[in-house]
């Protein structure tokens, strides 16, 4: 019998090695969540400065951008399962020095810089293993979709509880407990990653080229093929001018609605909200097939939701307009993140997930810069405006893409047996052949 629609769209826990990593990354989560809404409400609390959120978030980000592309020429050739353990141990070091500073009264806007810039580096390695660690623990590539889906539901449902149990604890106890309380959270997902057997981990090659020669093969392998390329071009655009609304959070939460440190969990709750929603939609669909319209569809709700958040000044209102904009937000990254992990050749995949990261995590410190220094001029509800009016050009620009996009992909699906009416008479149909030369 067919299995059921809550069955399906739960597949991927049948494989014991992501229940484990879904278990562990999900508490790690919530820890992480809370930290980064302390460290925000912390900084605002210290300077006042919108601008200052924008320097502390190009800190933590700005190492993505820089180290990114080659921290993946590393992942190529390094095992991923001891890059985890050791990116997750370091994380937890350096979140329980930064709650050590806050309780005992040390902290300063400086110490938060070096801190968020040694997690940005940790970052740079972690977060692209993390993505490409998923093809370890899933066998079928038939149910990686779900397994990026899901993962996405597990960092937005953290965004939803996270946040909200920030604003709690800052105001009973302040933000050194929730910088504490995130280096304890840590230990869950460490001791998932230890507790793994049968891991398919890649054959690390004998030989290597240099780590130069290997980022020059992964530029002209990402930047050659148009549907990467594509993808990768409206993530960065959208992460550099529409998802750094979330550094003027505090300043929303306190200039425009007049509110506290709970009104800030709520404004990140909202967004939380949103993005769940959204990737538990995609977790329910069947096939990869059709992500490309979706990725179109849901940049066009993500840039509505920017514009109808800078008119509104009643939290009932910011908070329905950032739920539209965390769903937005959140199917336009997992559907990418979809198309471009099954597309890529897996000798590639390492670097094509590190220029990934590089284009969303590399690209938001830049415009975690330029949202702070507009809405020191402008105002933060006229930056906001401004950041969805340039999305829907974005959305504009893809929607171009989209026919050539879909030229290139659909024989690569056909391949794959993603498209089984058409795939039935072609030989090895489960190995993704290398990516047609853009015209």
């Amino acid at each position: 019998m067919p299995p059921s629609r809550l069955t399906f769209m739960l597949r991927a826990f049948s494989y014991r090695n992501y229940r484990l990593f879904f278990g562990g990354q999900i508490l790690s989560l919530v820890g992480s969540w809370i930290s980064i809404t302390a460290t925000s409400w912390l900084v605002y609390r210290l300077t006042g400065s919108a601008f200052m959120l924008g320097v502390v978030g190009f800190a933590g980000q700005i190492p993505g951008f820089v180290m990114g592309p080659f921290a993946g020429a590393y992942l190529d050739r390094w095992n991923r399962h001891r890059v985890l353990v050791t990116t997750q141990t370091i994380s937890m070091v350096q979140s329980f020095i930064l709650a050590v500073l806050t309780l005992t009264g040390h902290i300063t806007v400086e110490a938060i810089i070096v801190l968020n810039a040694v997690q940005g580096v940790v970052n740079a390695f972690d977060m692209p293993t993390r993505q490409t660690f998923l093809v370890t623990m899933i066998s079928d590539r038939d149910d990686l979709a779900n397994a990026i889906a899901m993962n996405s539901s597990m960092f937005n449902a953290a965004r939803l509880v996270g946040p909200s149990v920030a604003g709690i604890i800052i105001a009973a106890s302040g933000e050194g407990m929730c910088f504490l309380i995130d280096g304890v959270s840590y230990l869950a997902v460490i001791v998932a990653l230890l507790s793994m057997k049968g891991l398919q981990l890649p054959l690390q090659p004998s030989h290597h080229a240099s780590v130069t020669a290997q980022f020059v093969e992964g530029w002209r392998y990402v930047f050659g093929f148009r549907p990467i390329r594509s993808l990768m071009a409206l993530l960065a655009f959208i992460c550099l001018i529409g998802i750094p609304f979330s550094v003027l959070m505090p300043v929303f939460a306190t200039d425009v609605l007049g509110g506290g440190p709970n009104t800030l969990g709520v404004l990140m709750t909202a967004v939380g909200f949103g993005a769940l929603s959204g990737a538990l939609w995609l977790a329910s669909r069947r096939s990869v097939i059709g992500l490309g319209r979706i990725i179109l569809v849901s940049t066009i709700v993500f840039s509505t939701g920017l514009v109808m958040f800078s008119f509104s000044r009643a939290l009932w209102l910011s908070a329905g307009t950032l739920a539209v904009t965390g769903c937005g937000m959140m199917v336009m990254m997992a559907s990418a993140n979809t198309v471009i992990q099954t597309i890529a050749d897996e000798g590639m995949r390492g670097r094509v997930m590190s220029f990934y990261t590089m284009s969303f995590l590399g690209t938001t410190p830049f415009g975690s810069l330029i949202a702070g220094a507009l809405s020191a001029r402008i105002g933060a509800p006229h930056t906001v405006l401004l950041s969805g009016v340039l999305c829907f050009g974005a959305a504009a620009w893809f929607s171009y893409e989209l026919p050539a996009i879909r030229a290139v992909v659909r024989p690569i699906y056909i391949k794959l047996g993603i498209l089984p009416e058409v795939a039935a008479g072609l030989d090895n149909a489960s190995n993704l052949l290398t990516p047609p030369e853009q015209e």
